[in-house]
């Protein structure tokens, strides 16, 4: 990705992809959210999850998203 394409990602719309993307291999972030402290730097918030929404989620990206 190009620093150009970097300046124009909406970090709002990049939430919501990451939501979507995670909702369809059955995984909730409770706290995903922009990260408003610095709006320049486009941050997105992860927040905390459990152990077990760790590990299944380290399945999924291990599978490419794949069942």
């Amino acid at each position: 990705m190009t620093k150009q394409e970097l300046r124009d990602l909406d970090p709002h719309a990049a939430v919501e992809s990451l939501r979507a993307a995670l909702t369809e291999v059955g995984i909730v972030f409770p706290s995903l959210s922009v990260e408003i402290a610095s709006p320049d730097l486009k941050l997105v918030e992860l927040g905390r999850v459990r152990a077990d929404v760790a590990e299944r989620l380290a399945d999924a990206v291990r599978r490419g998203g794949r069942e």
